[in-house]
């Protein structure tokens, strides 16, 4: 048999129970708590359908993690199984003696659960490693006087979907029991070409499907004019253990008065201000944040880690409310992507505020010059926490990159850095000189050498000479193609 493991004396018995379906359900009621976990993985193995949705029925722990056993994300077959043994059970006026499920997760989570290999039969008279941590792990205390609520935990990526997929599936099966199960789902991404999103499934009946008091993560690649905004913003505040929101193209109507986005803008700030939790704020092609960065930032509770703001037009009031804001003075991620710097003094004194918290600073395609690279010089050259620096897709000459590089001398918990190919590499715009580019970034590297050790650094090309997709030199100073971001 080679190198594989021989089967238990336990395991051996789960197979032999499974001969009959019958048995084996009839079974269920005496079956030790610890064998239920290795005699559901036998029953999925062999497609044992019966006893699955009975085990469903009769599960002793307050959850039952199906998702750490699904290869998929969400698996149809396993999906329909499980849900088949909810309506069971749901139906039932009693439900049996030692059925403790309280939760059915659909996360790739608890997979310590299933992998503890049983052993044989301890004289001891203890209770058994296995069973003190399965309770450990899956320990329930309801409080006093609290109805106990069967809830559906899943995280979901809702991205080129059909309405066939087990996403629409279990959408159907909870519009269907609401009220009797809670669809708990703490990461959400809904995507534009989901058609999950389109006839009845819009994003707004999605969240109403939803408990959003469970939702942590959001993120909306989905294009919302200013009214639909303000329309889900009612939505958004009953998320209040929010912890990070991605909008992604929000745009204005052209027939929109100034009056009205006023009054939009001023309804999705109210209910933004409700989330307390929140601390991860990101925000790409967002129309409305021209002219109001300064009410959006200023109408959150509680202070940001990490803000990411891309492809948004901004005006010079903007950067300088930067580092008047008390919420984002002690920032650990600041990413700002596309967006055309016009106040260097805001993004020093910003750079400054953040010093002692800033862990990653991207500033890609930010069409930053020379001159507005050495004002930030020194401020940046204090953010001693600073793992990953980006300034891909900048104008900045040899002489500057290599002042930048010297900034960062002092900078020990760097490993990773991104800059662009010096001005000098090209003949004209979007016309490099391999050989030249290598031999600049050859320089660059001794450079950073001398200073300190580099763990990961690239030197960016806007366009590959060759095939015209965006490339960068890696250490060695090759250079290597990719598919533009």
């Amino acid at each position: 048999m080679g190198d594989q493991a021989l089967p238990t004396l336990v395991q051996l018995a789960a197979q032999s129970l499974l001969e009959k379906q019958a048995l084996a359900i009839s079974a269920l009621e005496d079956l030790p708590c610890d064998l239920f976990p290795l005699l559901f993985m036998e029953a999925l193995k062999r497609k044992c359908t019966k006893v699955l949705k009975a085990m469903v029925q009769a599960w002793p722990f307050p959850c039952l993690p199906l998702g750490a056993l699904m290869k998929k994300t969400l698996d149809m077959g396993t999906l329909k199984i499980a849900l088949s043994g909810l309506n069971m059970l749901l139906a039932q006026k009693d439900w049996p003696r030692r059925c403790k499920l309280q939760v059915l997760d659909l996360r790739k989570e608890n997979q310590s659960f299933w992998n503890v290999q049983p052993q044989a039969v301890s004289t001891d008279c203890g209770p058994p490693p296995l069973k003190k941590r399965r309770n450990d792990l899956m320990e329930f205390r309801p409080e006093p006087g609290e109805k106990q609520v069967l809830k559906v935990t899943v995280d979901l990526c809702l991205e080129l979907c059909d309405l066939d997929e087990p996403q629409t599936y279990l959408f159907e099966w909870a519009k269907k029991k609401k009220g009797l199960v809670q669809l708990c789902c703490k990461k959400l991404q809904l995507w534009e070409h989901c058609n999950c999103t389109v006839k009845e499934w819009h994003p707004y009946h999605l969240l109403d499907i939803m408990e959003l008091l469970h939702l942590e993560d959001l993120e909306l690649h989905y294009p919302w004019s200013l009214s639909s905004l303000a329309v889900f913003a009612f939505q958004l505040s009953e998320m209040r253990n929010l912890h990070k929101l991605f909008l992604s193209h929000i745009y204005i109507p052209v027939q929109m008065t100034s009056k009205e986005q006023k009054q939009r803008i001023g309804v999705f700030l109210t209910h933004l201000g409700k989330l307390d939790c929140l601390r991860q704020l990101h925000m790409d092609h967002v129309a409305f944040l021209k002219g109001n960065l300064q009410e959006v930032l200023r109408c959150l509770k509680t202070p940001l880690e990490s803000l990411s703001i891309s492809y948004c037009q901004l005006l010079i009031s903007d950067f300088k409310c930067l580092p008047m804001c008390p919420n984002i003075a002690k920032l650990k991620h600041l990413h700002l992507k596309a967006i055309v710097l016009t106040c260097p003094k805001a993004l020093q004194q910003l750079l400054e505020n953040v010093a002692s918290t800033l862990e990653t600073l991207d500033l890609k395609n930010c069409k930053m010059s020379d001159s507005l690279i050495t004002a930030i010089l020194p401020a940046l050259s204090r953010c001693t926490q600073l793992t990953k620096v980006c300034f891909y897709g900048n104008n900045i000459s040899m002489p500057v990159l290599k002042n930048l590089i010297q900034h960062t001398a002092q900078l020990s918990q760097l490993t990773e850095e991104m800059y662009p190919v010096p001005l000098e590499s090209y003949d004209e715009p979007d016309a490099l000189r391999a050989e030249l580019g290598s031999q600049y970034c050859t320089e660059l590297m001794n450079m950073l050498r001398n200073l300190r050790e580099p763990q990961k650094v690239s030197f960016s090309v806007d366009q590959c000479p060759e095939c015209g997709y965006s490339c960068y030199y890696d250490m060695d100073c090759l250079l290597n193609c990719q598919m533009s971001d």
